[in-house]
């Protein structure tokens, strides 16, 4: 997988206590990596970093990205050859509730890691993961391009398109002739997967509810999504950290990682099809619509993901029904059986490079 290029490396993943971070964390460790954890907190509970047992299988640092020196000291003491910041508030709802820390975390804790890695003189390649909301989003229908307008009209993703235009400046003000860090940054979005317990998440939300019996309350049933497994995109973050330490050329440039067009679904579509691994019976105990939208949420957002097929061979691994399944039976595996969760995990990881190489996808050889 992706050459064995992380095996022995020491890679540095900020908010790996994160949903998305634990699986990343969960892949890299898997690949023979030797990874150092940077979050300032569990995010949630239940907690997939902890379900996993990761604090006993890493170095697991905690304190905030906003703490400078902390991270400088980190960086330097680690000399990392991978560096991927997902290190973020990552909540739509909680953005409109704290919108001075939402900025903070997502445009300073950037700067914060750019500035550690400026202090580096070994070879290192680092991901800037921020998200699809960076764009300008005006609701069209074909794909947000890399070249498209950085923007936002709601918190959340002011501060992810603020990121982004910090990975830009400092790309051009310190890293474009940097003799030894390479940096691009990573936009992706809407991801569904086993171990999510974010708050105001429509999945993290059905399957708490189904395993007490009741119908999920949803907001948006009309609300169309580009839905992926989250190893979907972390599959395009390693494949992207691999070709930019082999390949110069990649230097300071932004990739879109997304779905194919036709994994756009609707929420209610999602969940009938979400039920169907739980044995629900009848639509009445699957979901129920609730007028309350108590922040704006966009119905529309798609990415574009040429550049990264054109340029990386990138292309997403499951359809839409290996989606569901992957996504369903790991809440009805932790919820219903309760079996080692790092085994069911590896095996959910295992299935998945399996699919993309009977797909031949070029990251698994």
């Amino acid at each position: 997988m992706f050459k064995n290029i992380y095996k022995d490396k020491k890679v540095i993943v900020t908010g790996h206590t994160g949903f998305k971070g634990a699986w990343m964390t969960s892949w890299l460790l898997k690949l023979g990596a030797k990874v150092v954890g940077i979050s300032v907190d569990i995010p949630t509970s239940p907690s997939l970093f902890e379900e996993l047992g990761l604090s006993e299988k890493i170095i697991d640092h905690r304190f905030n990205v906003l703490e400078l020196e902390k991270v400088k000291d980190i960086f330097i003491e680690e000399k990392p050859d991978f560096v991927f910041h997902l290190a973020a508030q990552a909540i739509v709802s909680v953005s409109y509730l704290n919108p001075v820390s939402t900025f903070a975390t997502n445009v300073m804790g950037t700067v914060h890691v750019l500035e550690a890695l400026r202090c580096l003189d070994n070879d290192c390649s680092a991901v800037i993961i921020t998200s699809d909301k960076c764009y300008d989003n005006v609701e069209w229908v074909w794909g947000y391009k890399e070249t498209d307008a950085l923007g936002g009209r709601d918190i959340y993703s002011g501060s992810k398109g603020a990121a982004e235009i910090a990975f830009k400046s400092y790309y051009y003000s310190f890293f474009k002739n940097h003799p030894t860090v390479r940096i691009a940054s990573a936009r992706a979005g809407n991801v569904i997967g086993g171990g999510d317990w974010a708050k105001d998440r429509i999945v993290p939300d059905c399957m708490s509810a189904w395993f007490k019996g009741k119908p999920v309350e949803i907001r948006s049933p009309k609300a169309t999504r580009p839905w992926q497994h989250v190893l979907e995109p972390i599959s395009g973050y390693l494949n992207l950290g691999q070709k930019l330490a082999e390949d110069n050329s990649l230097h300071g440039e932004s990739f879109n990682f997304g779905p194919k067009s036709e994994s756009n679904y609707s929420v209610v579509q999602l969940l009938e099809d979400l039920s169907t691994h739980w044995n629900m019976k009848g639509i009445e105990n699957v979901y129920s619509i609730t007028g309350d939208i108590p922040f704006h949420e966009a119905g529309l957002l798609k990415l574009n993901c040429d550049k990264a097929l054109f340029y990386l061979k990138w292309l997403p691994t499951l359809d839409y029904n290996e989606l569901i399944a992957f996504t369903s039976k790991w809440y009805f595996e932790f919820y219903h059986a309760k079996p080692n969760m790092w085994n069911y995990t590896i095996s959910q990881l295992e299935n998945y490079e399996q699919i993309a190489k009977r797909k031949e996808l070029p990251w698994t050889y």
